[in-house]
């Protein structure tokens, strides 16, 4: 897929959250991530939607500047989409959820959810067809759980500094590199409570 124009991330602000505060619109926009610009008819059939829903959800992702018409698919009859964005971000997450506005808070309940629930089918369908990996990538993942006693500061410094090291990896590898794959990374932190 051609990345898109330009290539930035979308910083969510209470509009863009409540358009995209949706299971079938996350979808939406992580099928478009993943697979490339389509067609409401296109996603409907791999999302198991009607096309007239794919439709209705695609224009308030556009409404709201997360997906943009793809000039380079189409014709005259049909509309292809295509992501505005190579991913979101949040600054002031707190904000969202201390919001004076319950619309605004409960959108934000519901994106995390959505997000949460998402990497828990992403995990599971993974290691349901581990056993058709190719042999090269059957020791190269991992399911790890650590734990470390860090202040609020702290915290926030590891989440970056693993994002970044993360990132320095994502023009590494060329797109014909042999028993390269898509790695899929989720990075969970968070508070547990105290005795």
């Amino acid at each position: 897929m051609p990345p898109p124009t330009p290539k930035r991330l979308h910083q969510l602000d209470p509009k863009s959250l409540r358009a995209l505060a949706h299971p079938l619109r996350m979808r939406l926009l992580a099928a478009l991530r993943q697979y490339g610009p389509a067609t409401a008819s296109r996603l409907g059939e791999r999302l198991g939607e009607s096309s007239g829903s794919t439709s209705y959800h695609l224009r308030q992702l556009a409404a709201a500047g997360l997906i943009e018409d793809d000039p380079e698919h189409g014709t005259g009859r049909e509309r292809w989409w295509r992501p505005a964005h190579h991913g979101l971000k949040i600054e002031n997450i707190d904000e969202f959820l201390n919001s004076a506005d319950p619309e605004v808070r409960g959108a934000m309940t519901t994106y995390l959810h959505e997000i949460a629930a998402e990497h828990t089918l992403e995990v599971g369908t993974a290691l349901a067809a581990m056993h058709s990996w190719p042999k090269e990538w059957q020791t190269r993942w991992t399911l790890s759980d650590l734990k470390v006693t860090l202040t609020p500061e702290l915290a926030k410094e590891l989440y970056d500094r693993l994002i970044e090291v993360v990132r320095s990896y994502e023009d590494r590898v060329p797109a014909d590199a042999e028993h390269a794959r898509k790695v899929r990374i989720h990075l969970h932190g968070f508070p547990q409570e105290t005795e």
